[in-house]
């Protein structure tokens, strides 16, 4: 275990930039957002239960979240060929993105130690943080629950 410390990132801070490949090899830059709220979440793992769960309650409420303004992007270390399976198998609608190497999650405060099935792990910790249309931090909340997440965000951001 290499006890990598992250900082968790806070309301009212500058959220570090990335470009990251989507399901499709395209470069994804959180530049391309600016003048948008938007929501990025780090999951473990593609088409996992979890995770699935987590994507599919954003994929359904998508429509009311660009409603009010907010566009979504979800972050994890898959290649972007397992991204690409993810998002046809459940027809996901906003871009993932494959951050390989972790380097945005350690960025973000969304990789770290974390415990799975008993045994402490190290990997991403699954987690969001809501953006500005400028790019600073609104809204950061780290280990939730994939289950009822979406709904929980949803009422935090009053959408």
């Amino acid at each position: 275990m290499s006890h990598t410390l992250t900082t968790k990132l806070q309301p009212g801070t500058q959220a570090p930039d990335f470009t990251l490949r989507d399901a499709k090899g395209r470069e994804t830059a959180l530049a391309d957002y600016r003048g948008k709220n938007v929501i990025v979440y780090f999951y473990p793992k593609a088409a996992t239960p979890g995770c699935t769960t987590e994507a599919c309650d954003f994929r359904d409420s998508l429509s009311s979240l660009q409603g009010r303004g907010y566009e979504v992007i979800g972050i994890s270390p898959d290649a972007p060929e397992a991204l690409a399976g993810f998002t046809g198998d459940f027809s996901l609608t906003f871009p993932l993105l494959s951050d390989a190497d972790h380097s945005v999650a350690l960025s973000y405060g969304a990789w770290g130690e974390k415990l799975v099935d008993g045994e402490i792990t190290e990997g991403i910790v699954r987690s969001t943080v809501v953006l500005d249309p400028e790019g600073k931090v609104t809204l950061a909340q780290y280990q939730v629950k994939a289950q009822g997440h979406v709904a929980a965000l949803r009422e935090a951001l009053g959408v």
